[in-house]
């Protein structure tokens, strides 16, 4: 269809940063949890690898967390996650902001037509 590498690359963004916001708000939950270790979503690599070959397509990946833990086992650091939190907010606004520029480019040019 119109997918171009850029539209790809902003969905794939979209997506990742959708998880690692999941992610970040079953953190916060389970602050006080027991044993629970926190929840780490990446994709940047694996979505700027997949740029360089003119695909855009990247999948987010979830591992735990290694940091160290307190006593009861549980590694969630309220003040980390809340500052993710708001780096993932703010990434999320731009990257729907690019994907709602582009489609009005788009429906622009076919209104043109």
């Amino acid at each position: 269809m119109l997918e171009s590498v850029t539209s790809a690359a902003l969905a794939s963004a979209l997506d990742g940063l959708a998880a690692r916001q999941r992610a970040i708000a079953n953190n916060i939950a389970n602050v006080n949890t027991p044993g629970y270790t926190a929840e780490r979503v990446s994709f940047e690599s694996a979505l700027a690898a997949s740029v360089a070959e003119h695909d855009g397509h990247a999948a987010a990946t979830s591992q735990r967390s290694l940091e160290p833990t307190r006593l009861d086992g549980n590694n969630v650091n309220l003040d980390t996650e809340t500052l993710s939190n708001v780096d993932t907010v703010l990434r999320f606004q731009f990257a729907s902001q690019a994907a709602g520029n582009q489609f009005s480019a788009i429906r622009a040019a076919l209104k043109t037509v």
